[in-house]
């Protein structure tokens, strides 16, 4: 019996309302209603009622699909699906046409959607995710792009089920549209969860719309948003361009936005940088590989990152390093840039802005640590010292202040002075670090510590005051520190010790104890802080109380409290006691204090009485006050031990108190002034005595009374009184009281030569006599001073004074420390080069006179005399100039012995006219007689050390400033006319530039002139200094005006037979190093074809001298071939800078770092294109050298540059080859052509060179040293062969990648053992090669052969790509695997047993 089935009754409707309270009690089973497929409309018309309430929409609408939500989530099945589909894409529509608030409601509500994804078909989400991205363009804020927080779990959940095809056009549409501030924060924090599925292509165009977009992002939203980034970057995201792009933005791309609030927010996001680092690691690395790669991608917030990644322990040193060889390898840039010639004027300007940007940027990171970013202060304090550290002592310290950078030691200082001005925090830090570098490190190394320490003590005066107690701490170590260390350490602290009673008290306590040290050092530096102390004193006494005023920090009440009203007067008084104790020292000590002592008078000239009086005692123990007293130069001197020593520095003594009498004088007349004569003593007379107290008539007669000692008695009866029964020490001592003597005359010297100066008549004559007399009388000591003066005169040059005070410290140039006051003084030089001019010019008139009387040459005991004077003349010249400091100091007592050092500059010049005539006339009568000759050849010297002095004088004057007038003194002597030089004369007196027009008149008038003078005349060495000369001045002039002086010495090559070697050499350098490049090279290969003329492979039919060049003779062959390998040398260590930078640039290629691209290629460019020129000159200059019969040791030489050359070119070939994953280029024509021409000029006839050299030396046998030049040599071939099958191997790779032949000219075989064989041996082998086949040369010869004609064709052309603009040059080569053996030369070197040759016939 069948019954009838009625459909079931539809479940009954539930209101929203109801649906709602349902979720609130969330009661299993659903009710029937929300299954029913039915009721799918019904419940989103509920949805769409609500969102059109216009006050309560967003609480209807989340609550009300919250509710269901919730209620669909208790039994997720099939029949909930097309239910949860159709909610969520209502809900989507409702969001996308903003029916909805965008707020935290419907936030929430896109979450639980979110979290209900996975119940949704595919073929749903797809729906729901298209109609998403249809609406991105109308996102503008964050909350309006709320429905992205679907798009990762729904992509997730597409790519389980079709794969990332539907992911990559999601995201394609997601690229191409235009990204609002709002879609572009979303985008980035949501790009983790889904990008990680995406290829690296995509990930790269994401990245450069989120920093080209990343301007409009609020400044609140940075921070997180860079943190998100940095998140990202941490899953594995393209983390160098995360990094890159983060940098390069607060870098660059905030410049507008510049405010302290900007700057906070840059604090905030180092934070960020910070924490990221810890917990991924690689972010640090990447960081610091982004800094190490290219020095262009360094701004201000790159080093306040990696300052803030050195935070991080394990990147302390790392991080600090990288930064450090930033500054470094800019600075090696810029100095490299600036000398070197062959660079374009682009490249230079390019590394020159390079070094300022990176220095400003630290400077800049550091003064904006202040904003947010304390953590850093910690990273800064080390940079700074490993700075500091860094410097090397006297290292190029000029060079950077004349180009306007601060260079490694000023930037250093820079830092730690804005640390210790900004944080408070950071001063503690700085004044500890600095005591345990002061007293950890090497005395040189501690010398930019203890400039810091004054530049602080300098600047902030008072917040040093908080730190006297760590001050006394460092000065507990004097006595055991290095003299130099302890001597400026005292210098640093003399202001803050002018200001601080308790600090000078305990400084004069520990030196007071440094004095009854034993080491002589300690004592020495003791000597130099009383010294100083007395100084200081005297400074702010004669400057008025010191103040801070001018302080950029100012004190508090209390610090203001603390400084008393006056330091107390008379510290040569209180310390006059250990004064006392230093007179009876080592005679060390004792000419520190001498030398102190006239510092101490020059400041202030109204104590020149006190220390007349303190020296007076000590004095009348050598020259008693008795009218017959004697000058006791022998209680000068003991025999200690076995050896004697100077016990008392009596010509010192006497320096000391002739300049304090002098100052005395000016004092008391109108005071000191700049521009009073600069180098005078006492006066010899008695005159103007009235006034002066007991001390100066005292001293004065004393030494008018070694005065007459000295011009009446005879230095026997002096020097006798050291005679005693030791026989043994009596020479010794008789030298050390000749030198003794020697100052003292000296003394006496620049005593006469003050008085000469305003003498006239009759007096002017007794004085010159005496001038004369007293220097006969020098010059007879120099018999017993020759051998003690070299030892004992450099022992008093080492000794440093170290006294500066002259408007405060200055501790900024260490490398000159001023050496002891000069005996003999500027003005004193003068006067003596005066009286030489007129004894030449007499001697030469009685030379003519007697010439014509006697036809024979007035050479007597007259000339030789005079001779005797003009040697000693040249000789303190020589001496005094050397001396002098290069750099302008304002230092008194400089001012007071060198002065004006130009005015020796005019005398000197007619000096050298005067001896260039006198030497014509009496060549010209004198030419076979043995007198006249011996009268050229003392002349000859006498030139020679003249034209030193003047070689000295001019480079003195291109270097200081204050001494550029020099040469236009020097100009007006000149009467010298050549007439082949009135053209260059004329151009130029044209020059607008005063110094430039100086220095080519110079040239022009005087040097040439003189040059082809002495050339005639034969005086060779003189010829020498000129041309010394010449490259000096015109090395450092404008290119047109140093191209034309190597003009003209091309044309001297070319024109003169010059058979003197050393000139020879001269000339060929003046000629090369002063025209520029690349005709620089050029010249030289036209003087090594020149060169192979007269040397030759073989000694027959060799030229005696060369057709084109008449300075290459078989005598100078030798001089010039050292100097062209000398030039190319040079070339070779400039090749090995550019190739670094060339890798650099291919490292730069494979990363992909695109900041400034265009600029990058452009410079790899020009580089590369300077590079391959300079390497093809150096080829064709040495392609006549390995023709050459060269000999030792040119030939080792030689063998040795070509070993580093081949090394470079393999090099070269490496970066050619691209890289595992890089399209291989086809390497350029240039590059070609250079192979080809290496090949067939150099490589090939390298090995016959060597073979040939082999040869010879076994035919010369074993003669005396020829084993030792035999292994000497034998080290320099092997590695020859090496560094040339090396550089064949790259270029075997290069061709098969290539497929472009580059090595149809290389020679295949070639001797392995590099034993020297005997010729039978040879020669049999030879014949035996010569009816074997050669086996090395097999068939793929021929191939190559082949396709080298394919690639002259163009046949193969079409399979490989074109050269682009720029070429990825490759780093790191990939070894080439299954070569063929047949073609390729085995890497491993085959041992034979004779010299195997190759036919003649290459394949």
């Amino acid at each position: 019996m069948t019954t009838a089935t009625k459909a079931p009754p539809p479940p009954p409707p539930l209101t929203d309302t109801e649906i709602i309270k349902l979720a609130q009690h969330q009661q299993l089973p659903l009710p029937p209603f929300l299954l029913s497929p039915s009721s799918h409309q019904t419940l989103l018309s509920y949805l769409h009622t609500r969102s059109s309430s216009s006050s309560t929409s967003s609480l209807a609408v989340s609550e009300y699909t919250i509710a269901l939500l919730s209620l669909l989530s208790l039994s997720p099945n099939h029949q909930t699906q097309p239910l949860l589909s159709s909610l969520l894409l209502a809900y989507t529509h409702l969001f996308t046409s903003l029916n909805i608030p965008h707020d935290s409601l419907s936030l929430k509500t896109i979450q639980f959607f979110d979290t209900l994804l996975t119940h949704i078909p595919v073929k749903h989400l797809t729906s729901i995710i298209d109609s998403i991205l249809s609406n991105l363009s109308v996102i503008s804020t964050l909350d309006d792009a709320q429905l992205l927080d679907l798009l990762p779990r729904g992509l997730d959940l597409v790519v389980k089920e079709e794969g990332t095809g539907y992911v990559s056009l999601v995201i394609d549409r997601i690229l191409g549209c235009d990204w609002s501030k709002g879609l572009l924060v979303k985008m980035v924090f949501i790009a983790r969860d889904f990008f990680g599925f995406v290829d690296k292509m995509r990930r790269r165009e994401f990245l450069e719309k989120v920093f080209k977009g990343m301007r409009t992002v609020d400044l609140q939203d940075l921070p997180s948003f860079v943190y998100q980034l940095l998140v990202l970057a941490s899953k594995g995201f393209n983390r160098r361009e995360v990094i890159e792009g983060i940098v390069g933005f607060f870098g660059s791309k905030m410049g507008p936005k510049r405010n302290s609030t900007v700057r906070q927010i840059e604090g905030t996001v180092l934070l960020h940088v910070n924490f990221a680092v810890k917990q991924d690691p690689t972010l640090g690395q990447e960081v610091m590989g982004l800094v190490k790669l290219d020095l262009r991608t360094v701004n201000h917030f790159t080093v306040a990152v990696l300052l803030s990644v050195a935070r991080v322990r394990r990147f302390s040193d790392s991080s600090m390093g990288v930064l450090k060889m930033a500054l470094v390898t800019a600075y090696c840039d810029y100095k490299f840039a600036k000398d070197c010639k062959w660079l374009p004027d682009d490249l230079k300007e390019e590394y020159i802005q390079t070094a300022e940007i990176v220095e400003k940027c630290v400077l800049r990171a550091v003064n904006e640590s202040k904003f947010g970013r304390e953590h850093i202060v910690p990273s800064i304090v080390h940079l700074g010292f490993l700075l500091l550290e860094a410097v090397e002592e006297g290292h190029c310290r000029e060079f950077w202040k004349s180009t306007g950078l601060l260079g490694m030691e000023e930037l250093g200082i820079q830092i730690m002075k804005t640390l210790f001005e900004v944080h408070d925090m950071a001063r503690n830090e700085i004044i500890e670090q600095i005591k345990f570098r002061i007293l950890s490190l090497k005395p040189d190394q501690s010398m930019p510590i203890i400039r810091l320490l004054g530049q602080l003590v300098l600047s902030y005066p008072y917040p040093m005051l908080e730190y006297v107690s760590r001050l006394k701490e460092l000065l507990d170590y004097f006595t055991f520190m290095h003299g130099k260390v302890a001597t400026y350490l005292v210098k640093a602290l003399l202001p803050l010790v002018r200001s601080c009673r308790d600090l000078q008290d305990y400084t004069i306590l520990v030196v007071r104890k440094a004095m009854f040290r034993r080491e002589d050092s300690v004592r020495i530096a003791a000597t130099n802080a009383i010294i100083d102390l007395i100084l200081a004193e005297k400074q702010s006494k004669r400057d008025g109380l010191f103040s801070f005023q001018d302080s950029s920090s100012q004190a508090s009440c209390s610090q203001q409290a603390e400084i008393p009203c006056s330091i107390g007067g008379g510290l040569f008084q209180e310390l006059s006691g250990l004064l006392q104790r230093c007179l009876y020292q080592q005679a060390k000590v004792k000419e520190v204090m001498y030398n102190g002592l006239v510092n101490l008078v020059l400041v202030d000239p109204s104590s020149g009485g006190p220390v007349l009086n303190f020296l007076l005692p000590h004095f009348v123990r050598f020259f008693g006050e008795e009218a017959d007293a004697q000058l006791g130069v022998g209680c000068c001197v003991k025999s200690e031990c076995g050896k004697v020593l100077i016990i008392e520095p009596l010509d010192r003594l006497l320096s000391c108190v002739s300049w304090i009498l002098l100052l005395q004088q000016q004092g008391k007349a109108d005071g000191p002034s700049d521009s009073t004569r600069t180098c005078f003593g006492f006066s010899l007379s008695q005159d103007n005595e009235v006034g002066r107290n007991s001390s100066d008539i005292t001293f004065s007669n004393a030494l008018l009374k070694i005065w007459k000692c000295l011009r009446n008695g005879s230095l026997e009866d002096i020097l006798g009184q050291t005679h005693d029964a030791s026989s043994t020490s009596l020479d010794e001592k008789r030298r050390c009281c000749s030198l003794i003597l020697s100052g003292i005359i000296e003394v006496l010297l620049n005593t006469i030569a003050s008085e000469l100066e305003e003498a006239r008549d009759t007096k002017k004559v007794d004085l010159e006599k005496e001038l004369i007399e007293f220097v006969d009388l020098r010059i007879s000591l120099e018999k017993d001073t020759c051998t003690s003066r070299q030892t004992s005169i450099t022992k008093r040059v080492n000794l440093q004074s170290t006294h500066d005070i002259a408007g405060g410290i200055d501790l900024g140039d260490t490398n000159f420390t001023q050496e002891q006051i000069p005996f003999l003084a500027t003005s004193t030089i003068y006067q003596l080069l005066q009286t030489a001019l007129k004894l030449y010019t007499t001697e030469g008139s009685n030379d003519v006179a007697t010439s014509q009387n006697h036809n024979q040459p007035g050479s007597g005991k007259a000339s030789k005399h005079h001779f005797k004077i003009i040697s000693f003349v040249l000789n303190a010249l020589l001496r005094h100039v050397k001396s002098a400091p290069v750099v302008g100091k304002k230092h008194p007592s400089i001012t007071l012995a060198y002065g004006e050092v130009k005015m020796l500059g005019p005398p000197l010049l007619k000096l050298i006219f005067l001896h260039i005539s006198e030497s014509k006339f009496v060549i010209h009568h004198t030419k076979k007689e043995a007198k006249g000759k011996k009268n050229v050849e003392d002349r000859k010297k006498h030139l020679h050390l003249a034209f030193i002095c003047l070689k000295e004088l001019t480079a003195i004057s291109l270097q200081s400033s204050h001494l550029n007038g020099l040469l236009v003194d020097l100009l007006s002597v000149s009467t010298h006319e050549y007439a082949s030089l009135d053209e260059e004369c004329e151009a130029a007196s044209k020059i607008d530039d005063q110094l430039l027009r100086s220095k080519e008149m110079f040239i022009v008038k005087i040097l040439k002139p003189l040059f082809f003078e002495l050339l005639e005349l034969s005086f060779f060495h003189e010829v020498e200094v000129i041309c010394e000369m010449i490259l000096m001045i015109g090395d450092k002039m404008p290119c047109k005006w140093r191209n034309s002086h190597g003009a003209w010495a091309i044309s001297v090559c070319k024109s003169n037979t010059i058979t003197n070697s050393n000139v020879a050499k001269s000339v060929v350098r003046l000629a090369i190093y002063l025209t520029s490049p690349p005709n620089d090279l050029s010249v030289a290969q036209d003087m090594a074809k020149s060169l192979l003329q007269v040397i030759g492979s073989e000694r027959n039919n060799l030229l005696e001298v060369s057709e084109s060049y008449h300075l290459i003779t078989q005598s100078t062959c030798s001089s010039v071939t050292s100097c062209l390998l000398q030039l190319i040398e040079s070339v070779i260590v400039d090749m090995d800078w550019a190739i670094k930078k060339l890798k650099t640039f291919s490292l730069i290629t494979q990363k992909s770092i695109h900041l400034s691209q265009n600029g990058e290629h452009a410079s790899e460019l020009v580089l590369e294109e300077n590079l391959y020129s300079r390497a093809e000159a150096v080829v064709k200059v040495l392609s006549s050298f390995v023709l050459m019969s060269l000999q030792d040791p040119e030939a080792e030489y030689f063998l040795r540059l070509a070993a580093r050359f081949y090394k470079h070119l393999a090099q070269m070939s490496k970066l050619r080859i691209a890289p595992k994953g890089f399209k291989q280029l086809m390497p350029s024509l240039q590059f070609q052509k250079f192979v080809e021409l290496t090949c067939k000029q150099l490589t090939v006839p390298i090995y016959d060179f060597v073979a040939e050299m082999q040869r010879v030396q076994q035919e010369t046998g074993k003669s005396k040293g020829i084993i030792t030049k035999i292994k000497r040599e034998n080290k320099c071939i092997p590695d020859l062969i090496f560094q040339i099958e090396d550089y064949e191997k790259y270029l075997i790779q290069l061709t098969k990648a290539s497929k472009v032949n580059l090595l149809r000219h290389a020679k295949r075989s070639m001797s392995r053992d590099f034993k020297i064989l005997g010729p039978k041996k040879i020669g049999r082998e030879e014949d035996a090669s010569n009816h074997e086949p050669n086996h090395n040369d097999s068939p793929a010869a021929g191939n190559e052969s082949s396709e080298d004609s394919e690639d002259n064709e163009g046949n193969g052309s079409g399979k490989v790509l074109s050269p682009r603009p720029v070429s990825p040059l490759a780093a790191e080569d990939s070894e080439s695997n299954g070569e063929d053996e047949s073609s390729v030369p085995n890497a491993k070197r085959l041992k034979r047993n004779g010299v195997v040759q190759d036919s003649d016939d290459e394949t």
